[in-house]
């Protein structure tokens, strides 16, 4: 960027925020804050995915081995299992090059490996988002204990209940999925010696439980997804006992595998499963969002994060374009241009993924369904882990230049 470096603020530190943080001071040079309305980083101590188009972000931002040296690269190709445990096809995390493949994460380590990358003194704790406006000087953001400052920038990464999008003009409703699901972790140890690493999802009665290794496979995560209105009638999450989760997933069916896998939990909690609609615009200005706050979509893809990572490299892309502040806006609107379509796909493609594993709608015919879980396996590979944000942006750039102003 010309001039001097923008003076960036980054609205949460989670996943998405610290991605955006590293990739905004090495690429576009930018003088990041990120504020973190929590006393400590930290996220829910569950497995998150890092797919091969997000670890190919990290691989350009230097941060990849880190990541990668804390997580889990499974054995080979994952399965879709029915019920009973037999194959419906395999499932290859890889993009076509075979040069990135998934990365089982534990969400601790994760952030603890992404936050190692930024600068200490650029976060600071226990600042919850009250308002966020542009004056003649900036865009001004203030906090609920009192402390304020003035940016050239703001970058809503504070999730599904982003204060930021309402600045932007955005308030969409939350969209319950009718699902919720227990997740957890467990000490690979306790499982049988043959037990695969590699990621696996059976599929029966409405219901789907996957799970892959964490932690250079000390640790194994499990999401098990079930109908319910829980959700509906008080708060989104919560503390269970595993005898519950155990009951949605026993009787005929069900792989005796499966159930002595649940045998060997300890403890799970569960979560309502929300999105919203794809949204009609990003930024405003200067502000723009970032991650769930611009995309909440349903896990069914593994994709949310991989998704917040690949608008970090993108939005950083467009901003070392920018010709000095006054440049921002348009650097944010050509941002938005080009990752909106490609997280509206993925949004409803995740809604799509969820109604396959659980045999609903027109996806109750298993035949159509396993069918298409096959079809999908090669989609994926070309369309979602082949994809680089970083040439997508840079080639969107070389087309807006050469349009006339």
């Amino acid at each position: 960027m010309a001039s001097h470096s923008p003076r960036v603020a980054i609205i949460g530190g989670g996943m998405g925020g610290l991605t955006a943080a590293i990739a905004l001071t090495r690429i576009a040079g930018a003088d990041v804050t990120v504020f973190e309305q929590a006393s400590r980083l930290g996220e829910v101590g569950a497995g998150v995915t890092i797919a091969p188009n997000a670890a190919r972000v990290l691989d350009r931002l230097g941060v990849l081995e880190r990541i990668r040296s804390v997580g889990a690269v499974p054995d080979g190709h994952g399965v879709y299992l029915d019920g009973m445990g037999r194959m419906v096809t395999d499932a290859a995390w890889e993009d076509s090059a075979r040069q990135y493949r998934n990365i089982g994460m534990y969400r601790p380590d994760l952030i603890d490996g992404l936050a190692s990358a930024v600068a200490p003194e650029t976060i600071r704790l226990g600042h919850r988002l009250q308002t966020v406006e542009h004056t003649a000087s900036g865009v001004r953001v203030a906090f609920e204990n009192g402390s304020e400052d003035v940016f050239d920038a703001v970058v809503g990464a504070d999730g599904i209940h982003s204060v930021v999008r309402g600045a932007v003009g955005q308030h969409p409703e939350p969209v319950y999925s009718g699902y919720i699901v227990y997740r957890g972790v467990m000490d690979a140890s306790r499982l049988p010696d043959d037990w695969p690493m590699i990621s696996q999802v059976w599929m029966h009665d409405r219901r789907h439980f996957m799970a892959y290794p964490l932690q250079q496979r000390r640790l194994f995560n499990f999401v098990a997804g079930v109908p319910s209105d829980r959700p509906l009638q008080g708060p989104w999450s919560g503390p269970a006992e595993v005898s519950e989760l155990a009951a949605e997933f026993s009787g005929d069916g069900w792989d005796p595998r499966l159930a002595h896998f649940i045998s060997l939990i300890d403890r799970t909690f569960w979560w309502g499963l929300f999105d919203h609609e794809p949204l009609t615009n990003w930024s405003r200005g200067a502000i723009t969002l970032l991650g769930d706050a611009a995309h909440t979509m349903l896990p069914h893809q593994g994709q949310g994060v991989s998704q917040a990572i690949e608008d970090s490299m993108a939005l950083a892309t467009f901003l070392a374009a920018a010709d000095g502040v006054s440049d921002i806006p348009e650097a944010f609107r050509r941002y938005t241009a080009v990752r909106m379509q490609r997280t509206a796909i993925l949004q409803h493609g995740s809604r799509r993924a969820g109604a396959m594993f659980d045999a609903q709608y027109e996806f109750a015919n298993l035949e159509k369904r396993d069918a298409d879980i096959r079809v999908g396996r090669d989609f994926r590979r070309s369309a979602v882990f082949d994809y680089d944000a970083q040439k997508v942006a840079e080639e969107a750039l070389n087309r807006f230049r050469r349009i006339p102003a």
